[in-house]
């Protein structure tokens, strides 16, 4: 017998001349057996090791190689999809600018049925192109009543309550919302948004009484209140007020700044107790003139309580008629700027409108 060394094998030779497999030959197949059996847990031990940071470079795994779960890819694309879509909405509102047009003819009467191209539209100087236009628009209303409480107003405030429960039975229809709020020393909302007029009503006739009036706060968070409600909205503030200032936290041009940032239209009512300007607040006055024309509403000065029936019923039909014209800026202004707007119509007429936006950020 001749034997070589372990590791080629031992050859036996019979003596019938045949000759026997090898012992490595015998060995080998057991032997890969084992080599996987060992080596598999230690390759995937490498693969999850590929995904820890700290592993040395050779058992990183290339960027970009590694796969993505199904459920989280679709979550992920949904995500973006809903985003981008959110994105896409965003940026149509914020681009596209709104105005609503009051047009009153020689005897302030509204001017209805007025064609396209009797309007000129412009920012900054620079005529735009009329994207929208509705020569009644249908958008619902948001009101936003708020009456003076305080004891400078407190002579008229019945007629106050009457007249103003008259209007909300007039004013409100179906997709409307008003909200009653009772001005003072501080500004107090004692009726939530709704349609429901008789709640509306009641809400007008239980006022508290206060000392100061807080006119500033008013519209700030009048302004405010109704930007909360959502696009595709008419918002209007209805102040009946004796402009008398007194009392609030806000300035002027916090409030302004939040009047134009909502889009509402401002029609304020100004009971004067006292006919003679030597003895009233003409200072609240020229503020709330200012205020009121920069929105694009009206304001009014009765000479009575009795008129306030009259006042209501024209900015009802003022509401009932207006003109939507719809435009994207070009150029678009710089962000957190106020564009000026001007609107002009063919004709003898006397056409209000907000004055001016506050582009986005």
């Amino acid at each position: 017998m001749r034997c070589s060394s372990l590791a080629t094998g031992c050859n036996r030779v019979h003596p019938a001349g045949h000759k026997r497999t090898s012992y490595s030959e015998q060995t080998l197949p057991f032997a890969l057996f084992l080599l996987l059996i060992f080596a598999i847990p230690g390759i995937a031990a490498v693969c999850r090791a590929q995904d820890k940071p700290d592993r040395p470079p050779w058992a990183q795994k290339p960027k970009g190689d590694t796969p993505a779960k199904a459920p989280a890819t679709a979550t992920a694309n949904e995500d973006a999809q809903d985003s981008g879509a959110q994105r896409g909405r965003i940026r149509v509102n914020v681009n596209l600018v709104n105005v609503l047009v009051s047009v009153l003819d020689e005897h302030n009467r509204p001017a209805p049925d007025l064609p396209r191209d009797a309007f000129q539209l412009f920012e900054e100087g620079a005529e735009q192109k009329v994207e929208v236009f509705e020569s009644e628009t249908q958008l619902p209303l948001d009101l936003a009543l708020m009456i003076d409480s305080s004891l400078s107003a407190h002579k008229e405030i019945a007629f106050e309550q009457e007249a103003a429960a008259h209007f909300i039975r007039q004013v409100l229809r179906t997709g409307d919302h008003m909200a009653v709020y009772a001005v003072d020393e501080n500004v107090t909302q004692v009726a939530g948004f709704s349609d429901n007029v008789a709640a509306l009503q009641s809400a007008v006739h239980h006022l508290p009484n206060g000392s100061g009036t807080s006119i500033y706060d008013a519209i700030l968070l009048g302004s405010r209140s109704l930007e909360r409600r959502g696009e595709d909205r008419r918002r209007v503030i209805i102040l009946v007020t004796d402009a008398g200032e007194t009392t609030s936290t806000a300035d002027f041009d916090a409030a302004r700044k939040a009047a134009v940032r909502s889009g509402s239209l401002l029609y304020t009512i100004v009971i004067r107790p006292v006919k003679n300007e030597s003895g009233r607040n003409t200072a609240g006055e020229h503020a709330l003139e200012t205020i009121t024309d920069t929105m694009g509403g009206a304001m009014f000065f009765p000479d009575s309580a009795q008129e306030l029936d009259g006042i209501f019923d024209r900015i009802n039909r003022e509401l009932r008629t207006q003109y939507r014209l719809g435009y994207y800026p070009n150029p678009r202004g710089p962000a957190n700027t106020y564009r000026s707007i001007e609107i002009k119509v063919s004709g003898k007429y006397q056409v209000r409108h907000r004055k001016s936006y506050l582009t986005g950020p």
